[in-house]
């Protein structure tokens, strides 16, 4: 039997909601098998994800050097063990943001740099710092935003989620031509340079190897999965999708919970 029967040389997948379940773990066993059926036809595996390099690769513990990740929605790009890009959020764009939330308190932000994700003191609470810490686990306390020296790749605002898409458009309107917003609902959304995205990552490994996006196969269940469901040849939305995202892609797989991931990899590169 073919052991690459689509002729996949690369698979992404977002992170929450997609490839980890709702507890944040996964088939680790069943994952290193499929993992070595890929390498065995040089299929890549990436990982998609609006969350922090850090947190990504902490959960591949020990072979994360044999991974590529799109972290920070597209704003830091590694191969292996290569850092391909990382963005760098420009000084006016960054003064802009922190004067339109200085207008709506209820916004609750993260500063995200190249060396570690910030969060303003007295501005957030400790419970929302801890909880930011799970997805940031390079975390740090400052007294005020405009004095953090770091690469700036993103700002990750939460807002309470009925007013996500009011957001949504408040930011695509305030910080047009300078950054857009990307939500994957729930009220978060990742503030991002426009060229910064998921879809921008994969281009840049689709590159790198050489392949087009014909062999490649993407994995999603939010809206800043849209454009790389719709790059890839192959695309997945999750039983537990957003309706955009189901009509989007060209095929729904299993839960998260039901390790939609797996169950569809091992069908895609069969063991036998």
């Amino acid at each position: 039997m073919n052991k690459n029967p689509h002729n996949l040389k690369l698979v992404a997948v977002d992170m929450d909601g997609t490839f980890a379940r709702t507890d944040y773990t996964y088939d680790i066993p069943r994952f290193k098998a499929v993992l070595s059926r890929m390498k065995a036809v040089d299929c890549q595996f990436v990982v998609a994800s609006g969350n922090q390099y850090y947190q990504l690769r902490s959960l591949f513990p020990n072979y994360y050097d044999e991974l590529s990740f799109v972290a920070e929605n597209g704003a830091f790009v590694k191969d292996k063990t290569e850092v391909l890009f990382s963005a760098d959020m420009p000084r006016k764009a960054i003064e802009v943001v922190l004067d339109l939330c200085k207008d709506y308190p209820e916004v609750k932000n993260v500063m995200c740099g190249l060396n570690s994700a910030y969060c303003e003191r007295g501005k957030v609470s400790q419970a929302f710092f801890d909880l930011t810490n799970i997805y940031y686990p390079r975390l740090e306390w400052v007294a005020d935003f405009a004095e953090v020296q770091d690469k700036i790749l993103k700002f990750a605002p939460t807002m309470p989620v009925e007013k996500t898409e009011f957001y949504v458009e408040l930011f695509r309107e305030k910080l047009a031509g300078l950054l857009v917003p990307t939500s994957s609902g729930h009220g978060f959304v990742d503030l991002i340079l426009s060229e910064c995205h998921k879809t921008f990552g994969l281009k840049m490994l689709v590159e790198r190897l050489g392949i087009n996006p014909d062999q490649c196969v993407a994995f999603g269940d939010g809206g800043n999965d849209i454009e790389m469901l719709e790059y890839c040849g192959l695309s997945y939305a999750m039983d537990n999708a957003t309706e955009a995202v189901k009509q989007v892609a060209k095929h729904q797989c299993p839960s998260n919970d039901e390790d939609g991931v797996l169950v569809t990899l091992d069908r895609l590169f069969p063991n036998t």
